[in-house]
C-alpha cells in the first residue's frame, strides 16, 4: 500500500512539473504582430522591453496594405499594427468582420512629395499625380489635394474620382498600390505618400514633403492602431503589449525614428 501511494504522489508531482514546463514554453511563445514596411525601430524597441515581461514578439513584415487583416482574420497572426480606424472600418464593412482596435500607437500625417519640383504651385495643368488606390487612403489623398488648393471634392465620407467637383488644372490623377507610391516619383509631377512608405523609401516627411497633412481635430480618424479579433480583445498579453507600447519612453523612439514626422497618439488631444 505504501509503495502504491508512493508511485500515485511521483505520478502527480510529475504531472505538476510537466505543467508548469507546458506554462512556461507557453509564456515564452512568440506573439507575431503584423506590420508593413521594413523599417519598425519602434517596434524593436517595445519588442526588446517586453522580453522584461516574459512576452515574445515577432514581427511578421507584409508589403502591402491588403495583407496583415486577411492574415489576423486567418489567424496567421496575433495582431497587427499597420492601419488607422477608418481603414479598420472599412475592412470590417467590406468582409463582415469584427476586427477590433485595443490600442493607439500614433499619428503620421499624409505627404505629397515630388522630385520635380519644391511647391504644390509649381504644379502645372495637365500634370499626373499618383495617389494610393485603397478606398480609405484614396478619399485622405484627395481631401489633402483639396487642402493644397489643388481640387475641390463633394462633402461625402470616401471620396473618389468620380466626386472631384473642381480640377481646374486638369490633374491627372492615378491610383496604385500604396506601395508603389515613392516608386512613381520619376514618373509623375508628385506622389502623395503614406507615411511609412515614405520613410522606407529614405525621406524625412517633415523635410522632404512639399505639403504635410495638418494635424487637426480632423485627424482623429487617421490615428494608427492596434488590431486583435474581436474575441481576443480583452487578452490580457495582448493588453500588457499595448501597455508597453505606450509607456512614456516610447514617445520619444517615436519622435527620433521619424524624424519629428510622427506623433505619439494615446493622449494627443485635438
Amino acid at each position: 500500500m505504501k509503495k502504491f501511494k508512493k508511485l500515485a504522489l511521483t505520478l502527480i508531482l510529475s504531472t505538476f512539473a510537466l505543467s508548469l514546463v507546458a506554462c512556461g514554453n507557453t509564456d515564452k511563445s512568440s506573439i507575431k504582430i503584423g506590420v508593413v514596411g521594413e523599417k519598425q525601430e519602434v517596434w524593436d524597441y517595445v519588442i526588446d522591453k517586453l522580453k522584461d515581461e516574459n512576452i515574445n514578439v515577432e514581427l511578421v513584415k507584409f508589403t502591402d496594405y491588403n495583407q496583415p487583416n486577411d492574415a489576423l482574420l486567418s489567424k496567421d497572426i496575433e495582431l497587427n499594427a499597420f492601419q488607422h480606424q477608418i481603414f479598420l472600418d472599412k475592412f470590417n464593412e467590406d468582409k463582415k468582420s469584427n476586427l477590433v482596435a485595443i490600442g493607439n500607437t500614433e499619428l503620421a500625417p499624409l505627404g505629397i512629395y515630388s522630385s520635380k519640383i519644391k511647391s504644390v504651385d509649381e504644379i502645372k495643368n495637365n500634370d499626373k499625380i499618383a495617389i494610393p488606390d485603397d478606398i480609405t487612403n484614396e478619399a485622405r489623398s484627395l481631401v489633402l489635394l483639396q487642402s493644397a488648393g489643388l481640387i475641390k471634392v463633394k462633402n461625402v465620407d470616401f471620396p473618389t474620382l468620380k466626386d472631384i467637383e473642381e480640377n481646374n488644372k486638369n490633374l491627372e490623377i492615378i491610383e496604385m498600390d500604396a506601395s508603389q507610391t515613392a516608386r512613381s516619383l520619376d514618373d509623375v509631377a508628385v506622389s502623395l505618400i503614406n507615411n511609412g512608405v515614405a520613410t522606407d523609401a529614405g525621406f524625412i516627411p517633415t523635410e522632404d514633403a512639399i505639403f504635410l497633412e495638418p494635424v487637426d481635430k480632423n485627424s482623429k480618424p487617421y490615428i494608427n492602431i492596434i488590431v486583435s479579433r474581436f474575441e481576443d480583445k480583452d487578452n490580457e498579453i495582448y493588453k500588457k503589449i499595448v501597455e508597453v507600447y505606450q509607456e512614456e519612453d516610447t514617445k520619444k523612439i517615436i519622435e527620433e525614428s521619424s524624424k519629428g514626422s510622427a506623433i505619439p497618439a494615446w493622449d494627443i488631444e485635438f
